[in-house]
């Protein structure tokens, strides 16, 4: 999951932050509603979660400025502001859901990971390539019912390629979906991870291939 944090306060937006990289949550942090709005027109995240106090004004008018632009991603706001009117007009401005601070990190996950599952109803849950099952919900890799272990930004190659069997992904695609917008990209990094990533699939037999698309980015299929 990739989530954007907009939150203006530094010390706030650090603990949740490590709260939810800790949990594999992929974090890219916002302090105003101008920053947050360039980031969430590149369409990457699939959770926004939203401070209504922001230097630039309510966090909330940014939610039908998502909807105008069709970007659907969900959005949980936060706020110290607990009456029944605020958190009454928090729904209907479109937030799917409302905490009021302070608040247990631990429940922000959870309710993170609530929208994310309902996000999968549409969608099949697994694809299989080659000998390889890569199951979306449980993010986990599997070659013949045996858990294939890969880290972190390994995995995210993986479940980025794996989406799309036999389409190229663009170079650009997969470092955005790999790296948070705040990492200081080497400029061999993502061949590396895809590299390590084709040792452990070579070596699990799954199957599978993954090809480099000169200037242009990567491509898994089965292998032939």
């Amino acid at each position: 999951m990739r989530v954007l944090l907009i939150e203006d306060e530094a010390e706030m937006a650090s603990v949740l932050r490590t709260a939810l990289e800790r949990q594999d949550i992929i974090v890219d942090h916002a302090a105003t509603l101008a920053d947050a709005e360039a980031m969430a027109r590149l369409g990457y995240h699939d959770a926004v979660v939203l401070d209504r106090r922001l230097p630039d004004g309510d966090g909330l008018s940014l939610i039908p400025r998502l909807r105008a632009l069709h970007l659907d991603v969900p959005v949980i706001a936060l706020t110290a502001l607990s009456g029944l009117d605020d958190r009454v007009a928090g729904l209907d401005a479109g937030a799917d859901d409302y905490m009021v601070k302070p608040f247990a990190t631990v429940e922000l996950v959870a309710r993170l990971h609530a929208l994310h599952r309902r996000s999968f109803t549409s969608r099949t849950n697994q694809t299989v390539v080659g000998r390889l099952t890569y199951d979306f919900r449980h993010r986990e890799a599997l070659v013949e019912d045996q858990a294939l272990e890969l880290p972190r930004r390994e995995r995210l190659v993986l479940e980025t390629l794996i989406r799309r069997p036999g389409r190229t992904i663009m170079r650009g695609t997969l470092e955005e979906a790999v790296y948070t917008l705040d990492d200081e990209i080497g400029s061999n990094a993502l061949d590396a991870h895809i590299s390590r990533l084709r040792r452990k699939l070579e070596e699990a037999a799954a199957g599978i291939e993954i090809r480099a698309i000169r200037n242009l980015g990567y491509l898994l299929r089965a292998a032939s």
